[in-house]
């Protein structure tokens, strides 16, 4: 694995956090609501972010951390799409 490929999974990984914290600020500011399709989904990338950056860098329970992250997304969004008008 070259050094290009491991400072890109970093890179990819950082934006992940930072979709999933992003999320979760606006969630607490009141700009956006756990229900929207936006929230769930911004929350899927991020873990697949993360995930995708913890192939190059195991971490065996972060990987169990990020799957969970992105089911409970895929219910949140299934969930938002199937009470939308």
């Amino acid at each position: 694995m070259t050094i290009d490929m491991m400072i890109l999974a970093d890179i990819i990984g950082s934006l992940g956090v930072a979709f999933i914290l992003l999320m979760y600020f606006l969630l607490q500011i009141n700009r956006i609501s756990s229900a929207q399709i936006s929230y769930s989904l911004g929350n899927l990338l991020g873990a697949g972010m993360i995930l995708f950056s913890l192939f190059f860098h195991w971490n065996f329970p972060a990987v169990l951390m990020e799957i969970a992250w992105m089911l409970v997304s895929v219910y949140g969004l299934i969930k938002a799409c199937m009470h939308k008008d």
